[in-house]
Parts: C-alpha cells; sequence; structure tokens
C-alpha cells in the first residue's frame, strides 16, 4: 500500500496512490486537531500556547537550561524573528532571560528562569494528561512500535534533506 503508486501515464507514474493520499490526508489532519487540542488546553490551563511549552522544554533540556536563539529556532523549525518575537514575550513573563553570548558577542542566549521551569512543570503536566488521553490511550505496543519506526525514518529524511 504505501509504495503503491497510480500507472496510467508517465505523469501518473509519480502520483501517489488513493491510498498514499488518504494516509497522508488522515496524518494531516489528525496532527492538526491533535495540535488544535493540545494548544487549547495549555492555554486554557496554563496561559501558554503549544510554541511556548516546546521553548520551554528545549531549555529545560539543554545543559544549564540556556540554547542560542539560532539553535532554538533550528529545532523549533521556526524562522529567526518568529524565536525573536516568542522569545521576547516569554522574557516578559518572566519564563526566560536573554544575554549575549559570552562566546559570539553577536549572538542571543535564552536561558530558562526559575519562574520558567516552574511554568514548564505546570505545563509537563497538563501536556502529557493531553498526550496520554487524545494519542496512547488507544494504541497497543505493536502500534506505538510502527508509528516510531515511520516517524524516526521520516525524521530521518528531513534531516538529510535539511543538510
Amino acid at each position: 500500500m504505501p509504495n503503491e503508486r497510480l500507472t496510467e501515464s508517465p505523469d501518473a507514474a509519480e502520483a501517489p496512490s488513493p491510498a498514499a493520499r488518504a494516509v497522508w490526508r488522515t496524518y494531516f489532519e489528525a496532527g492538526q486537531r491533535l495540535s488544535h487540542a493540545l494548544e487549547q488546553r495549555l492555554k486554557s490551563e496554563c496561559g501558554m500556547s503549544l510554541g511556548d511549552y516546546n521553548v520551554l522544554l528545549l531549555l529545560v533540556d539543554a545543559p544549564g537550561g540556556s540554547l542560542r536563539l539560532g539553535e532554538l529556532a533550528r529545532h523549533m523549525v521556526f524562522s529567526p524573528s518568529r524565536l525573536t518575537y516568542q522569545a521576547g514575550t516569554l522574557e516578559k513573563r518572566g519564563l526566560i532571560a536573554r544575554s549575549v553570548c559570552d562566546d559570539d558577542r553577536r549572538g542571543i542566549v535564552a536561558t530558562i528562569t526559575d519562574e520558567g521551569r516552574a511554568a514548564f512543570r505546570r505545563a509537563a503536566a497538563v501536556h502529557a494528561r493531553q498526550v496520554d488521553e487524545l494519542f496512547l490511550t488507544d494504541l497497543d505496543e505493536s502500534q506505538l512500535r510502527t508509528l516510531h519506526e515511520v516517524f524516526s525514518s521520516l525524521a530521518r529524511r528531513l534531516d538529510e534533506q535539511a543538510g
């Protein structure tokens, strides 16, 4: 099924099969709905967006709780200007602090604050409950392994294409 292709004409040979299109559409729509549900719950219970949560997650996991804004942007797949704006809003809320990079005075480093760590812990509990409820609950071990293989392969391919 995943490698089926329509072959009626030379152009159709490159087109995804109806089954492949259905898989893509289902993945895309479910992913959008899941992201929306996670976003809404984080906003209503924690006052933060899914993007805010992801920035704090990256900083919590980083050595010393700090990363350069450029590195954060690469991990988030954000434009540098979008991340700069988001970092500014997180800084205004006291969740991160920005400073000039010691190694390269042109770079800016974001560091999670104690208040940011506390906000992240609250949000992580909400996020974990939602992921369990909306995504993991009905999956058995075989399905989890399959999804892990599929998404790991996809991530590797995307990393290779990004260079």
